[in-house]
């Protein structure tokens, strides 16, 4: 009797995807000011790096921002982007699109023609985190409007 050894499918933790945007919410929060204008470009330097942010869409509860961190002499790299929805009832943050990925799924099966990992989306979110954390410090943050 031949038995067929299947890797097991991939279930998605969500309590760690949940608390993961939870803690990019409450590291957004800390930059993202009030009364942020549409379209408007502004910086945030911190100790690490300077994050470009621009307020792409605001709705009653949510907002639609851009992050973008620009990497000097970057000739043949691209520029780290996301686009995050920021839920205020919800309080959390959460990347609908990055880099060539314009609508991320949950599960990816793998292997797959974008080669996206089974992880993909919960990866993206935790490199948000990173850059985020890279790109400001709370005692360091200063805000400038390009």
């Amino acid at each position: 009797m031949s038995q067929v050894n299947e890797k097991e499918k991939y279930q998605p933790n969500v309590s760690a995807f949940l608390a993961l945007c939870g803690r990019n919410y409450a590291l957004i929060l800390k930059w993202l000011p009030e009364d942020a204008a549409l379209n408007t470009p502004w910086i945030i330097a911190g100790q690490f790096g300077q994050l470009h942010v621009t307020l792409l869409e605001n709705t009653k509860y949510t907002q639609l921002i851009e992050i973008s961190r620009h990497l000097p002499n970057s000739d043949f790299l691209t520029t780290p982007k996301a686009c995050v929805r920021v839920y205020h009832d919800a309080q959390l943050a959460e990347v609908l699109t990055s880099q060539q990925i314009y609508r991320l799924k949950a599960v990816y099966d793998y292997p797959n023609v974008h080669m996206h990992q089974t992880d993909e989306k919960y990866q993206v979110n935790a490199f948000l985190e990173e850059l985020l954390k890279i790109g400001c410090r709370p005692k360091d943050i200063s805000l400038s409007v390009l």
